[in-house]
């Protein structure tokens, strides 16, 4: 019997369900419900680091900007940017000539004050002489007057005696007038005593008119001294007049001198040399320029002070409280490739700096949305000198500051560590009431563990963050395997799940 043609379609239906049925049993048959994870086999670990890496530039210790402190235009400059220079080197050099004119006015003008010194103490020097000749007349004036006063005393001395000498002759007159009288005498021996007095009372009147002599000496001695006194009073003003005229001369030449020296340093500042070792940072001017002096003063150039070399990162607000001053630290300069520099944290500043600002310090405007950094200065230490003669403010450059290091650790790589929410059912205690829902349940820390075929969870204590670890401070034991992905799988993995420990190939293993 004849099949019909709708038979035929059916048949040929369910024949190709068929295969499909087979096809799909093989894939599944083909197939593993086992997953495949990687493990790593727990081992105390000598030191592990916890570190802060950012970015930033070299700056010298101090930036030193020099500017024009007199006006004149540029002649030259003798150094280029980059350049390294020494204290006291030439580094610019403007016309000096208009500030020369002025020093040598002013030299000329300290001469002519001090030629006025010269001929005051001259003055000085005549005036002192005479007043050393009018001393001298006044001690002989005041001999004279002693020598007067003296010869008044002896005048009056004689004027005395001679009145004694005439009162006695007086006397033997009388009485040899009585003895005339008598008889007893003649008149020659009488006459002689009469001329005996005669003779007294010339001697009186003489003595008598040599003390009055004497008394007009004396008066006149005594004016002679009061004008020599006169006199000495004028000559010690002269000498203080002169006196006073050097003082006024030697502060003349003092205020010129003072003013010499001023125009000395202006006409010195015309060449302007360096403060300080370092490195020309930038040079502004050009030769030709007239520079000014002043609020507006020109600016010639800037040195960076290379003796301390710093490097300046931003670190971000979430690693900055793990940074702190005395922290070790290594620094990669772009410039030099791979070789690390060692450094130590100088400063950390307490103002944030938001990414988008150019200025820190606190800010009226609050913008919560941006994040914020922080300025962390690092010191160079120990550099090689090619290094450091190589260093210019600005390269950029990585440090990589160490923030704690621990010893004798355990560590699991960071993929490994799972946060975990707790079973949300609750705990009956052991009284048989229930605990309180809190709204937000803490999550667990911990890792999955290889335990035969089967993933185990452990809760952990964690410790510091390294580059690629995580230190374990409790919950696992050298020795053990830990699981450490693919994270497809460790992200919803459960406790006790079978899992199949994946074996590397061949190829990947010599990769490896």
């Amino acid at each position: 019997m004849a099949l019909s043609r709708k038979t035929k379609i059916f048949g040929l239906i369910g024949l190709g369900v068929l295969v499909t049925l087979i096809i799909v049993v093989s894939v599944l048959a083909s197939r593993t419900d086992t997953p495949e994870v990687t493990v790593v086999k727990l081992e105390t670990r000598k030191e592990l680091r916890s570190t802060v890496t950012s970015s930033g530039e070299v700056r010298p210790i101090q930036f030193m900007n020099l500017t024009s402190e007199v006006q004149g235009r540029i002649e030259e400059i003798y150094v280029k940017e980059g350049d390294h220079v020494t204290k006291g080197q030439p580094l610019v050099r403007l016309d000096p000539n208009q500030l020369q004119s002025s020093t040598d006015a002013q030299v000329a003008a300290l001469q002519t004050a001090q030629d006025d010194i010269r001929v005051s103490q001259t003055q000085v020097t005549a005036a002192q002489n005479q007043y050393a000749q009018a001393q001298q007349g006044l001690n002989a004036s005041d001999a004279a007057v002693s020598t007067a006063r003296q010869n008044v005393v002896t005048s009056q001395t004689d004027v005395d005696r001679a009145q004694v000498d005439f009162d006695t002759a007086q006397r033997e007159v009388e009485r040899n007038a009585k003895l005339l009288e008598s008889g007893v005498i003649s008149n020659l021996e009488y006459d002689q005593k009469k001329d005996a007095v005669r003779t007294a009372t010339v001697g009186l009147d003489n003595a008598k008119a040599r003390l009055e002599s004497a008394k007009l000496a004396i008066n006149e001695a005594i004016a002679r001294r009061n004008q020599q006194a006169v006199a000495v009073k004028d000559a010690k003003r002269a000498v203080d007049t002169a006196t006073i005229n050097v003082n006024v001369s030697q502060s003349r030449a003092n205020q010129q001198a003072a003013t010499l020296r001023g125009s000395k340093n202006q006409r010195d500042k015309t060449l302007q040399v360096a403060p300080i070792n370092g490195v020309i940072a930038e040079i502004p001017s050009k030769v030709g320029t007239f520079a000014v002096a002043g609020l507006s003063t020109t600016a010639l150039l800037t040195i960076a002070d290379m003796s301390t070399i710093n490097v300046e990162v931003k670190v971000d607000e979430t690693e900055i409280d793990k940074v702190e001053v005395g922290q070790k630290a290594k620094i990669k300069v772009d410039a030099f490739g791979d070789q690390e520099l060692q450094g130590e944290v100088l400063q950390k500043t307490p103002l944030a700096l938001g990414k988008s600002a150019t200025t820190g310090g606190l800010s009226t405007n609050i913008n919560v949305q941006e994040a914020k950094e922080f300025r962390v200065v690092i010191r160079l230490n120990d550099l090689p000198q090619e290094v450091k003669d190589g260093l210019r403010p600005g390269m950029s450059a990585t440090a990589t500051i160490t923030t704690k290091v621990v010893n004798n650790v355990i560590a699991v790589p960071l993929q490994a560590v799972v946060e975990k929410k707790p079973d949300n059912s609750p705990t009956p205690t052991p009284q048989g009431d229930a605990p309180q829902p809190v709204d937000k349940p803490k999550t667990i820390t911990g890792v999955y563990v290889l335990d035969g075929n089967k993933a185990k969870f452990k809760e952990v204590t964690t410790g510091i963050i390294g580059e690629s670890d995580r230190e374990i401070t409790s919950g696992l034991e050298a020795g053990e395997e830990v699981i450490t992905g693919p994270s497809r799988i460790l992200n919803t993995l459960k406790d006790g799940a079978v899992v199949k420990k994946q074996v590397k190939k061949e190829g990947e293993a010599a990769n490896k």
